[in-house]
Order: structure tokens, then sequence, then C-alpha cells
């Protein structure tokens, strides 16, 4: 086609150049994950505030840029009910409810994520396929929702995990039972829920909340749903306070769990390619403009 001679006869003679581009986005990619990774290392809480500020924030540009009202529309709604649940997890002193509130946000973003992402994936799919001809839909319009879908997916699910944890530590830290490094301020007694603050064994004539518990390996008790949302959704791998490591294969002991705890492994892998991506090709198109490479 006419298009695709005028841009052979742009870049015909351009080979070492193009060459030179390759080995700069190569190079740029080799560095930034080393330092991403020894930033991650040696100070993980900056690091995790950075990206989650960034994964936050830029989207906005894009979208007024753009033009996406839809996702501005979602992106308030979201940003305003997890301002309001971090303001609640950061207060002091800390409500005997709050943790149970946190979690069980930040868990309908999870699943609400994760179902997002499910459908997205399949549109993508049955497009490709072709079974989009069956059901006379256009296969531009299905790809579309099939891309949208698993974007909102992703993106807030990495979110959702990210605000998750923030909460967890700042919860943890204002009841006491747990300490981000150093020894706890409180000693946890054998009737105590670390997560949350509140008994586990609650009398018929005590408020409080009555549920079922779980015991680690380490023989601490929890409720079931503090621990579950401490480890799942608050992403951590440790005893609430004795930080021994927990078994997470024994407490998913259903099936269809651990695709949700796979689905989570993979957004924290991909929290990379959706925060840092675009600063890196923005570093490499800024060398590359320097150079002179076009």
């Amino acid at each position: 086609s006419l298009q695709q001679e005028r841009i052979y006869r742009m870049h015909r003679g351009h080979e070492s150049m193009h060459v030179e581009m390759i080995l700069i986005f190569l190079c740029a990619l080799v560095v930034a994950q080393i330092v991403l990774v020894q930033w991650r290392q040696r100070h993980g809480r900056s690091y995790n505030l950075v990206t989650l500020l960034q994964m936050w924030v830029v989207p906005l540009y894009f979208t007024i840029k753009l033009y996406w009202w839809r996702f501005l529309s979602m992106w308030g709604m979201f940003s305003v009910i997890t301002s309001y649940i971090l303001f609640r997890a950061t207060r002091k002193p800390l409500s005997g409810r709050t943790p149970r509130l946190v979690y069980k946000w930040f868990l309908l973003i999870y699943k609400l994520s994760y179902a997002f992402g499910v459908v997205g994936y399949l549109a993508i799919m049955f497009t490709m396929c072709g079974f989009n001809l069956f059901f006379k839909i256009k296969a531009r319009d299905s790809m579309d929702f099939g891309i949208v879908s698993l974007f909102y997916g992703l993106y807030y699910g990495v979110m959702g995990r990210d605000f998750a944890e923030i909460c967890s530590d700042y919860m943890a830290s204002t009841i006491g039972f747990y300490s981000v490094s150093g020894m706890p301020t409180r000693s946890l007694s054998d009737n105590v829920c670390a997560v949350c603050g509140q008994k586990i064994i609650v009398e018929l004539n005590e408020e409080g909340l009555i549920e079922n518990t779980y015991q680690l390996s380490c023989n601490h008790v929890f409720h079931e749903f503090c621990i579950r949302g401490w480890c799942i959704v608050g992403k951590k791998q440790t005893c609430p306070y004795c930080k021994e490591k927990v078994d997470l294969k024994r407490m998913i002991s259903n099936p269809w769990e651990r695709t949700h705890f796979l689905y989570g492994q993979i957004l924290d892998w991909l929290r990379y390619l959706v925060a840092w991506q675009p600063v890196v090709i923005g570093i490499v198109q800024g060398i590359n403009y320097s150079l002179g490479l076009e």
C-alpha cells in the first residue's frame, strides 16, 4: 500500500540508527530493573509509596488529556471511598470495627478486579478466535471491551492491594501488637486478636465480634476474617505478632481461592509494567531526542 511504501522510504538507510535506538532501549530496561530492585530491597517503604502515588496520579493526567470521562468517574469514586477508608485506618484511637471495614472494602475491590480481569481476558480470546462473528458483534467493539475490562481489573487490583497493605501497617502499628521493624509495643494475651485488637471469645453479655477463629503454626489465634484479610488482602505472609512465616497453602484450602491468590501474585508482578514502564519509555525517548535519533 501507499502508506507502507512511504514508511519504507522514510526509514530506508537508517538501519544503524535503528540499531542504536534498540540498544539504548535494552540498556535502559536493564539499568532501570537493577535500580528498582535495589531501591525496593533497601528502601521498600519509599519504593511502595512512590509507586502507588505514581499509579494514582499518572492515569489522571492521561484521562483528562484524552477525555476518558468514564474512567475518570470510576477513578474519582474509587479515590473518594479509598481516602475515607485510609482516614479511618490511620485514625487514633482506632475503632475496633475499622479493620473489618478496611478488609471488606479491599476484598470487594480485589474480587471485582478479578472478575473484570477474567471477563476482559475471555472477551479478547473470544474475539481472536472469531466467535464474535456468530453474534454479529464487530471485532473492534468486542476487542475494545476486552481491553478496557482487562485494564480496569489490573489497574484497580494493583491499587487496591497497595492501599490495603498501607492500611494494614497503620492499623497494626496503632493497635500495638505489630511493628514493621522492632518489637511490638504491647504483649498479646491468649484471648485477643492481634489484627483488630478485639476479644476472640466473647461472652453472651459482652460486646464484640462473634466468628470463627484460625490458629497459625506459631499457635497464635485470630479471627478467621482478620487473619485472612491480613495475609491475602494486606499482602502479609507473617504472623501479625511474632512474624513467623505463614503457610498460605494450608490457609487456602479451597481450590477456587488459590486462583485468587495466584491472581494477586500476578498483580504484584504487573506493578512494574503498569507503574514504571511508561517512565522507562519516557527516559529512552529523551535520550534518543538528545542524541538526535528519531
